[in-house]
């Protein structure tokens, strides 16, 4: 199963919770994140980031970074490029769907949304201030 396969499955399953936290934002964000490549758009990528510094750091559940993002997209910015680290986790979706579907799964959704956000930490200050300027 490729890795967008396993998106889908993992997408199907947060979906299907329908939990007012909405939990498969993070997902959304941190797939976006660790799979981003040169020819993903920098809004993508800044968003996505945005998201797991609010769910990590901020501790914004799933529903308030997708009001965030509502909020941030009203900006008609250029939004600035983020530097790619090469290695963007430990953890990844695969990972993820080798847990049983409940508290363990949804306990590996945070500790794949913590791998991924550590690996950005060089633009952690850069999503910060974006964070502050675009969010009021």
């Amino acid at each position: 199963m490729t890795s967008q396969e396993q998106f889908h499955e993992l997408s199907f399953y947060t979906l299907s919770l329908q939990d007012k936290y909405f939990i498969h934002q993070h997902i959304v964000d941190a797939y976006a994140a660790q799979t981003a490549d040169i020819n993903t758009k920098p809004i993508k990528i800044i968003f996505s980031l945005v998201g797991l510094y609010l769910f990590i750091e901020k501790k914004y559940t799933g529903r308030e970074v997708q009001l965030a993002h509502m909020q941030m997209a009203e900006n008609k910015i250029t939004w600035q490029k983020i530097i790619l680290p090469i290695k963007r986790g430990n953890i990844n979706v695969s990972d993820v769907l080798t847990k049983t579907a409940g508290p363990e799964r949804d306990a590996m959704i945070k500790q794949w949304c913590v791998s991924v956000w550590d690996a950005f930490q060089n633009s952690r200050q850069t999503i910060i201030s974006i964070t502050e300027t675009t969010l009021k």
